[in-house]
Order: C-alpha cells, then structure tokens, then sequence
C-alpha cells in the first residue's frame, strides 16, 4: 500500500482544518469573549501537524491511487480530522478529550449528539465552531458520495455513480467540477436559510448558525431549547431547509442549470421521500388533534417539523415528542432508521434502498406465480445489476449488525437496554437524538459512560462513511500485500 500520497492529502485536509479555524478565532477577539487565545493554540497545532504530513506525503502519485488507499483515506482523513478538531473544546470548554472528540465526531458526522450544556451562556467561538464542523462535514459527505463511493461501490452506491469511475487526470477534474457545483449550490441554500431566519426575527449570529447546522442536517443550536427557543416563522424556515437537505444534489444542481423542477418531480427516490413525510407527518397531526394535545396549527407544524428533522437526521429538537405518547413513539422509532435520499447530507438507510427492497420483494412474490417468467429489476429506469443487489443487501446486513454490537457494547459498559439500543440507531443513522428521556429531544449524552462515548463515535463515523467503508478495513485481507 502507497501510503505516501495519503499523508499528503491528509495535510492537505488538515491544513483546510486549521484555515477554518481562524473564523470563531477572529470572532473571539472581534468581539473580545472567551476563545481567541485558545483558538489561536489550536491552530499552531493544526499546521504543524499538516506541514508534518505534508512533508512526509507525496504530491505526485496521488491521482493513481488504488481502491485499499481510497478506503483508507476516507476513513482516516475523518478521524485524523476530528482528532485535531476537538482542540478547542478541550482548551475553551475544559472538558475531557473524549467528551470533546464525541462533540467533534457528532459535529463533523452531521449526527447532532451533545455533550454540551449552558448552550445559551456558552462563548460565541466555540458555538461557531460547533456549526462549522457540521457545515463542512455536510459539503464533504455530499461530495464523497456521488464521487468516492459509487467509485467503491459501498452499499449499492454504483447506482448515483458520476462520470468519474477512476482516478486518472481525467476523472479527476470531472470530479473537481462536480464538487464545484456542489459548493455552489450548497452556499447559495445557506445564504437563502439564513435570510429565512433572519426575517423569522433571528439574530444574526443564531441565524448564521442555524442556517449551517440547518442545510447540514446536522441540528447543532446555539440554544439549551434548540429551536423550540425561536418563533413559529423560524420552525417553517427549518421544515423548508431540511427538507431541502435531505435531496440529492446532483438532481439539485441539473434543476438550477435547466431552471426547471422536472429533474426533481420525475425522481422515484424524491417522490418516496415526499409521500414518507407527508404520511407520517399527516398520521401525527390527526393523532395529536384526535387526542386533544394540540390545535390543528400547532399539530400540523409540530408533526411536519419533528418528522423531517428526524427523517433527514437533522435533530433539531421542538417540543419532546417521547410525551405525545406511543404512536408517536412507533412513528418516530422507524423513522431513525430511513433517512432521506441518496446523494443528500442526510443519514440512514436511505429512501432508495427500502424502495428497491420493495421492488426486489413484489419481483420474488411474481416469481412464486409465474416461476419461468422474466421481471426485470429497475430502478428510475435503469436496471439494477445483481451486484448492486448483493451490495446493497451486504449494506443492510452490516447496519443492522453495527448496531446489535454497539448495543451489546453499551449495555456492558453499564447502560439501560432502551438507552443502548437507540443510542446505538441515532449514532449510527446520524439522528441526533435518541428515544429515552436521558438522551432524547430534551437530554443529552454527557452521563454515558466514557468508553459508551468512544463506542458511539465510532458508530457515528461508520453510519457517515455507509458502514461498509470502515468494516472492510476490519478483514485481514484488506492489510494483506
């Protein structure tokens, strides 16, 4: 294995760590609160250690790398990443580094999980490195997905594969291209966000915050009382931008070239996404109006709010929904699950694996009736190979594997089984919050136990990278020659 150009790139990452850095640095003394000093130490240390690898790296091989150092490096350059990230909780906050790598993980991840409280009385600097983390972990993971993955053909990504199949000169500038576009777009639903929350009556700094962790999909907030904090015109600005998160980019990017909605109208997996939400949310706020606990208005923006945020692993907590009762309770558990679409910011399952799932079961149901009959297996019109089946069905296995192990680890480590086992959903589909009180919308995560923290990170990566980009790295053969 060529390790050489992998450092290289991994300076390269940490070097970009360390220039992010600089903006709650610049806030701190702008302002002259609490951060700057520490700050300032973070990023000593962030260069050094990028001028370190990029010293021992090499430029000039690292278009040709293999499928072992792809992986490699799209596990290590996360973890590399959050190690150094965590810095300034540890300066500013004074908290251990294992609370301060779980914010990092959970931050970077888009997962939402905290360890923090005193959010409201807490120094500006490191609220706006909390969100930044996110912004970037949300940019980064779009672009790994359409470009890295399909390439490694983890979890049946092989079906959103971009022009770029290869690391040659060639594929690369076309991958270049599309990040491009991709930062573009995502910028521009940034700056729209946070338009939105400043009309909502949002102050400047809450609204560029939340406009990050909002189109993230990460639901980090500058408040103990997440966005149940802000007015009901902020909630709606919210339903709208996670939503938006949750699609796929790419179709995102073709609507603004052909100034057009008929690249998104005409995708299954959109379409499955929109009728989920809908569904659910409808099914909510009947529940909730049926049973007296709220007005109609008030159900229907609470549903709609709580079930986007949870479906697009946003998070954002609004009223504590574990109070609604156990319908809601049903709903919601499922939810943690499924995630939005593919190509999107959002964790989870995804939306198209559970339609092809779908498919694959009506196709076998046809088959026991007409066993000589041919049915061919498509997807938005465009076959699916068995290989993306065995993928995807691998993908699913693995998942659901992560997260018995995780639980098994943290019912060890002292935890109660309900706590365990949807610790172990939310870290690994990104959610945020889990569905027991300790940990749910109005909790957090900062009584678990140490070595429960280092569990869930751990999962937080592996739900990030689709499970399968981590577990290779497990197997004896990935490290043989």
């Amino acid at each position: 294995m060529n390790y050489r150009p992998l450092f290289f790139i991994t300076g390269l990452v940490l070097s970009k760590m360390a220039v992010f850095m600089y903006f709650p640095m610049i806030l701190a003394f702008y302002t002259n609160t609490l951060g700057g000093i520490e700050f300032v130490f973070s990023i000593v240390i962030t260069h050094i250690a990028s001028i370190f690898f990029l010293y021992i790296g090499d430029e000039k091989h690292r278009s040709h790398l293999g499928v072992r150092e792809m992986f490699l490096l799209t596990t290590g350059v996360w973890v590399l990443a959050s190690l150094f990230a965590a810095l300034p909780f540890v300066f500013i906050e004074h908290i251990s580094y294992t609370d301060a790598f779980f914010e990092t993980m959970s931050g970077i991840t888009t997962t939402g999980s905290t360890v923090l409280h005193g959010l409201d009385n807490m120094p500006q600097s490191i609220l706006l490195w909390r969100s930044i983390l996110q912004w970037l972990g949300g940019v980064g993971f779009i672009v790994m997905g359409v470009a890295i993955l399909p390439f490694l053909n983890v979890g049946g990504m092989r079906l959103f594969q971009t022009e770029s199949s290869d690391w040659s000169d060639k594929a690369e500038s076309k991958t270049r291209r599309v990040a491009l576009d991709i930062l573009l777009v995502y910028i521009a639903l940034t700056f729209c966000c946070y338009i939105g929350y400043r009309l909502s009556g949002m102050h400047s700094f809450d609204a560029v915050n939340h406009a990050m962790t909002t189109i993230s999909t990460g639901g980090y907030s500058t408040s103990d009382g997440s966005m149940g904090h802000f007015s009901t015109f902020a909630h709606w600005n919210a339903i709208v931008f996670m939503f938006l998160g949750g699609l796929p980019f790419l179709l995102l990017i073709r609507a603004v070239t052909k100034k057009s909605l008929k690249p998104l109208w005409q995708d299954a997996q959109i379409l499955g996404f929109l009728k989920l939400v809908l569904f659910c949310a409808l099914s909510l706020s009947i529940y909730l109006i049926v049973t007296h606990q709220f007005s109609w208005l008030d159900a229907i923006r609470l549903s709609l709010f709580n079930v986007v945020s949870v479906v697009t692993t946003t998070g954002f907590g609004l009223d504590d929904f574990l109070t609604w009762g156990d319908f809601s309770i049903v709903i919601f558990f499922g939810l943690l699950f499924t995630g939005a679409c593919s190509g999107s910011t959002a964790g989870g399952i995804k939306i198209f694996r559970f339609q092809i799932a779908f498919a694959l079961l009506k196709r076998q149901l046809m088959l026991l009736m007409h066993p000589h009959a041919l049915f061919p297996q498509k997807y938005n019109n465009r076959n699916v190979s068995d290989e993306i089946l065995r993928s995807l069905i691998a993908f699913v296995m693995a998942y659901i594997a992560t997260i018995v192990a995780a639980t098994l680890l943290l019912a060890l480590f002292g935890s109660p089984a309900m706590t365990a086992l949807t610790a172990s959903i939310t870290a690994v589909s990104n959610v945020g919050p889990g569905l027991v009180a300790e940990i749910g919308p109005s909790g957090n995560f900062a009584a678990l136990p140490n070595a429960s923290k280092w569990v869930l990170s751990i999962c937080m990566l592996m739900g990030r990278l689709e499970i399968l980009t981590v577990a290779v790295m497990l197997t004896r053969h990935f490290w043989r020659r």
